[in-house]
């Protein structure tokens, strides 16, 4: 009876943990999160400091992180608002930058896959935007094209943004007071909503 309970006990153990494991890296790099707006990155996932929790991710993944010194990415799934970036839908990104040497941003679908079409875009580079009067970004997404900054969503139901600043003074610590102040994500219009 005795080794009947610790098995169910050792079951049970085992099947927490590794569901709470799972849990934990299946959406990021685990705890070391630093959110900006709906941008969030795990500045300490690319580094030899990384929890237990960035490197299980990043083994399950198979993705190679940026280190701290090269540069940092931010991920954003979500608008300001709150709601799932949504690539059927007309979106903007707009604002200020933290400042890089070089970034790019790159649109991929909900797996990380980027989005075949017919204009071979998935991205902009800091080189080939096309920046506002003030210095400021402004980047159209969705899926009929318009004119200046444009990337195709595909109209795949969620989309994900990451934006990968290279040689960057933005050195962050595990709290979000430290985040830069990113561009906003405004959902515009959706098809699905009436234009009043």
């Amino acid at each position: 009876m005795r080794s009947l309970l610790f098995l169910l006990t050792l079951a049970i153990g085992a099947a927490l943990g590794l569901g709470l494991t799972w849990i934990t890296t299946v959406n990021g790099y685990g705890p070391g999160l630093v959110r900006s707006g709906p941008w969030e990155t795990w500045p300490r996932a690319g580094t030899e400091t990384a929890d237990p929790y960035a490197r299980a991710a990043l083994a399950r993944a198979g993705e190679l992180p940026l280190e701290l010194a090269d540069g940092i990415a931010f991920v954003a799934a979500t608008d300001s608002a709150g709601r799932p970036l949504d690539g059927r839908c007309e979106i903007r990104v707009s604002g200020s930058l933290p400042q890089a040497r070089f970034w790019t941003l790159t649109l991929s679908d909900a797996e990380g896959r980027l989005i075949d079409n017919a204009a071979a875009r998935t991205g902009f580079t800091s080189t080939e935007v096309v920046w506002n009067r003030d210095s400021t970004l402004d980047v159209a997404l969705g899926p009929r094209a318009r004119a200046g900054n444009w990337l195709p969503t595909g109209a795949r139901d969620r989309i994900v943004l990451t934006l990968r600043l290279y040689d960057t003074a933005v050195g962050l610590a595990n709290r979000t007071s430290d985040a830069p102040e990113m561009p906003r994500i405004l959902t515009e219009h959706c098809p699905w909503e009436r234009s009043s």
